[in-house]
């Protein structure tokens, strides 16, 4: 059985259109095929933006770790091991002020860790999380595919690809608050990416 795991951070919780997105996406993939579900709510979680204080935290061996070191590396160890041990990911990726959220970041920068998710050598970094596939849910309210302003495919690409996640696909819905037209046409454009995807991957 495949692991899934399903990690949201917009603002607008279970409202919002990536997450909505996301879910269809993970729901359609669970009638299709076996799947185990984890879900990632990052605007729930607890998840300030990386301090110096927390970083010097991973950088102090476990055994001499006082007890406020310990917690602080906890909260990156949890939601590494929790990325580990899923075969699937899927992500929800709402677009604000051309980025991504910051929650989403947050959690970027406890997650891509040297010598634990990606290694630095001779010839560059070398991610270790291989042999994962990668589904990104993206909802913009404009027009960005394939434009100079889509600053989160290329970044979501090569983060990813850091740690060793090489196998992405994005599903993109946009134009979502440009009227109802444009609306219905870029979830129209999703729905049919998202078939074609589930396809391939129960094929």
């Amino acid at each position: 059985m495949n692991k899934l795991l399903l990690i949201n951070s917009s603002l607008n919780g279970k409202q919002g259109n990536s997450w909505q997105l996301a879910e269809k996406f993970v729901q359609q993939l669970a009638k299709a095929t076996d799947i185990q579900i984890t879900e990632r709510d990052l605007d729930g979680t607890d998840l300030p933006h990386l301090s110096g204080t927390e970083m010097a935290a991973w950088m102090t061996p476990a055994d001499q770790r006082n007890d406020e070191q310990q917690r602080l590396a906890g909260l990156s160890d949890k939601l590494i091991e929790e990325l580990k041990a899923h075969d699937i990911i899927v992500i929800g990726m709402p677009m604000y002020n051309f980025g991504v959220p910051s929650v989403f970041k947050s959690w970027v920068d406890r997650v891509a860790r040297a010598g634990i998710t990606f290694r630095y050598t001779e010839n560059g970094p070398v991610g270790l999380l291989e042999g994962k596939k990668v589904y990104v849910l993206a909802a913009r309210g404009g027009l960005y595919q394939g434009t100079p302003k889509d600053s989160q495919t290329q970044y979501l690409q090569d983060v990813l690809a850091f740690m060793g996640m090489t196998e992405v696909e994005f599903v993109y819905a946009e134009g979502l608050n440009m009227g109802p037209e444009a609306a219905n046409q870029g979830f129209s454009q999703a729905d049919e990416k998202i078939s074609e995807l589930i396809e391939k991957m129960v094929a």
